[in-house]
């Protein structure tokens, strides 16, 4: 049996759309049996609804596309390099769609950390970008089971390098800490923040960056890095940090 907590952050996942493939379609299955997951969903489309109304269209840069096209045109005249043709066509076509969808997705992001959930322990979320650009990451906590999950937004897999998570407050010392190395799933243990208090998750800086493959050879961060704190999502959120 599905907690009801469980319901919520899963509900919550399902609308963002930012559950892997197999996990939203086993969702997109369990709520033809399971009333009140499929109650949880449609809340949460309601209060994201509105939303839609206030984002504006974002046009690509002039002649954007046309410089993308020579590139591929000119690819095409090797036909050694055939799969990677077809691999720029296809991102493109993407490309033309991800501008305003991940316009959306950062307002729902934010919209699930300003919007009153059902009256549950909610999830805390962080949101890891670098200034005005889309978010790359987000990290939902469970601060009642000390349970983390990470979403790539528009992150992409960093070939030979990864991305670790790190952890920082004055009270564990001066420099940041390691929670753990994301795999290539963009994963990391669940269970990575059962040692720590949860006052302290509630006001710690959080951090990810990009380190050799395996993860940072110094146990500090190395290279470039996004932050973020972590937001309440449920009744009586504080938004002072946005």
């Amino acid at each position: 049996m599905i907690e009801r907590d469980d319901l919520d952050m899963l509900a919550a996942e399902f609308v963002l759309g930012t559950l892997p493939v197999e996990d939203r379609q086993r969702v997109q299955r369990l709520r033809t049996t399971h009333p009140e997951l499929d109650a949880q969903i449609l809340q949460w489309e309601s209060r994201l609804s509105a939303l839609n109304d206030e984002i504006e269209p974002v046009d690509p840069a002039p002649g954007l596309f046309a410089r993308i096209e020579r590139s591929i045109d000119q690819l095409e005249q090797a036909s050694s390099q055939h799969n990677e043709v077809v691999r720029l066509r296809q991102q493109v076509s993407r490309w033309r769609l991800s501008t305003a969808a991940t316009s959306i997705a950062a307002m729902l992001l934010i919209a699930v950390m300003m919007l009153e959930p059902t009256p549950t322990k909610s999830p805390y979320v962080a949101v890891f970008q670098h200034n005005d650009e889309q978010p790359a990451f987000l990290l939902t906590v469970d601060l009642a089971r000390k349970q983390l999950n990470i979403q790539p937004v528009t992150a992409r897999p960093a070939g030979n390098q990864s991305y670790q998570l790190w952890i920082k407050d004055d009270e564990l010392g001066p420099t940041p800490r390691s929670v753990g190395v994301l795999n290539e799933h963009f994963e990391v243990d669940p269970a990575a923040l059962t040692n720590y208090d949860a006052e302290l998750l509630r006001r710690a800086t959080f951090g990810i960056s990009l380190e050799p493959r395996g993860g940072s050879p110094t146990g500090q961060p190395t290279g470039p890095a996004l932050h973020g704190f972590l937001y309440p999502t449920g009744e009586g959120a504080d938004t002072n940090r946005l």
